[in-house]
């Protein structure tokens, strides 16, 4: 598992300040800059997992009654799993924070 970023010298990164550790990711909360969000519609959901399936940062997670929320600690607010959502169970809001 990799350190945490504040561990590392900048003598140890290496060019670009690519980290290619395995199990870096979780230490990178990127949804912090995130402008919209995704709200689902549970009436609406089919519970098919396009959602999970579709989403490149890999921040859409499976509540215990099998409905579909993202993660917004990492969710950037892209958008795909609203347009990939087939019966139109997930909205795209503004995230006011």
């Amino acid at each position: 598992m990799a350190k945490p970023m504040e561990q590392y010298k900048w003598h140890e990164l290496n060019v670009g300040c690519v980290i290619d550790e395995v199990g870096n990711a979780r230490e990178y909360k990127t949804g912090d800059w995130r402008s919209q969000k995704p709200v689902w519609n549970d009436s609406k959901c089919i519970k098919c997992g396009l959602c999970w399936l579709y989403c490149p940062d890999a921040a859409i997670y499976q509540t215990e009654e099998g409905f579909y929320r993202a993660n917004l600690e990492y969710c950037k607010g892209c958008g795909i799993c609203s347009k990939e959502c087939k019966p139109g169970a997930i909205k795209m809001v503004e995230d006011v924070r």
